[in-house]
């Protein structure tokens, strides 16, 4: 029987894996990894599950994304993720390493402040972001392939302590996604400290997106809620305050969206917002459209233009060099060359052999392409250089193929 495990293929760092994500049996199939490590601000051990795309080779850094609640919200976004950066040629969002970090005491780590009596765990959000950014990210830049660009997902008192980040500790992450957030917490004492906040300090380079669930009684709607005094819309009335600030404080410079979402309630909205968010948030990766890079007025240079500048520009927003992607420019090529564009496929081939000058496949491919122009004598030489970087490349049954026809 055909393995249906789906695994990342270099798993030597990853280690701390249980028999839930890396078991033996073939009919399991794997997603990430579970890992953990101990505090000394939190006195705990605290566990994390871990996902890296599948297309690492060893060379790769990805941009990370940091998942509060974790155990709760791993699976569908570690997968919306990957069916978003990879599946059907998507694009949407870049591939990303995951982190979600399950909960141990959900009601101390995701409240800013203390509420309640001396019985209450309450409050020790700080002591959870120092976690954080001092023990769990060095952790994970250390071990596994991250870059700098990060990302943060909270869920109501995850969504709390997403703002309460941004607000207090705003360079830890690049982008937040605050779903239905509980800022009713504690009398609104981080709303009215966000709504200063957005008012006076700058947020530049950052970007935030909330979710906004519907959790009004029948018969309101989000203009006739502001107005209600009781304490069962007060929920969604602090998230509407918080958010109509944000979206009159542009001189901040936070790039900032929301959206309320009528047919969803708490429990039900953290999917459809994720998937928002992450399109607001990376609406600059996108690569370009089908239509433009098979436009037939286009020169070959137009389209070279059109696909480096797409990944200067993504370079600028991650802050680091982003090289156009081997497999998709590969993908590309061999589109035009089946329509006939041959002079802009072999710009392409010969764009990734530039680029990539290490890669077999990169070789490979363009042999493939003077091999479809019945050239087998480049065809040969190029297969002879993927040999040449990769001794078990499939080239070599190109090469003998070739020399039986002789």
């Amino acid at each position: 029987m055909k393995k249906l495990l789906v695994l990342i293929p270099v798993i030597s760092f990853l280690i701390s894996c249980d028999s839930k994500s890396s078991s033996t049996d073939e009919n399991q199939i794997g997603f990430g990894v579970r890992d953990s490590l101990y505090s000394e601000i939190l006195e705990e051990q605290r566990e994390v599950w871990v996902y890296v795309p599948t297309s690492f080779s060893g060379k790769e850094k990805y941009p990370v994304l940091y998942l509060l609640d974790g155990d709760g919200h791993f699976y569908s976004v570690a997968g919306m993720i990957r069916q978003l950066s990879t599946i059907n040629g998507n694009s949407v969002v870049p591939e990303m390493v995951v982190v979600g970090i399950p909960n141990t005491n959900r009601l101390r780590d995701l409240t800013p402040t203390h509420v309640g009596d001396s019985t209450s765990s309450s409050g020790g959000g700080d002591d959870f972001t120092r976690f954080i950014r001092d023990e769990l990210m060095p952790y994970v830049d250390q071990k596994y392939p991250t870059s700098e660009h990060r990302t943060m997902i909270g869920h109501s008192l995850g969504g709390l302590m997403a703002i309460n980040t941004l607000m207090n500790y705003p360079e830890m992450f690049t982008n937040y996604i605050s779903i239905d957030p509980s800022l009713w917490w504690d009398n609104k004492k981080l709303l009215g400290e966000a709504k200063e906040a957005l008012t006076r300090k700058s947020f530049e380079g950052k970007s935030l997106f909330v979710g906004v669930a519907n959790t009004m009684p029948k018969g309101m709607d989000t203009t006739t809620v502001v107005a209600d005094t009781t304490r069962e819309t007060n929920h969604i009335r602090s998230i509407l305050d918080f958010s109509k600030t944000a979206s009159l404080s542009p001189q901040n410079g936070l790039n900032f969206s929301w959206k309320y979402y009528d047919d969803e309630d708490h429990g039900s909205v953290p999917l459809i917002s994720e998937l928002d968010g992450l399109k607001f948030i990376f609406s600059w990766h996108l690569f370009p459209k089908w239509s433009e890079i098979m436009d037939a007025e286009k020169t070959t240079e137009d389209l070279l233009d059109l696909v480096t500048s797409h990944y200067e520009n993504v370079s600028t927003e991650f802050g680091y060099e982003v090289l156009p992607g081997e497999q998709r420019v590969n993908f590309v090529a061999f589109t035009l060359m089946g329509r006939g564009m041959n002079e802009k496929a072999f710009a392409l081939f010969d764009l990734n052999i530039r680029n990539y000058p290490d890669s077999p496949d990169a070789y490979e491919s363009m042999g493939d392409y003077y091999m479809a122009q019945s050239d087998t004598v480049n065809g040969k030489e190029f297969f002879e250089k993927a040999l040449e970087k990769d001794e078990n490349s499939t080239a070599g049954e190109k090469l003998d193929d070739l020399k039986n026809a002789d």
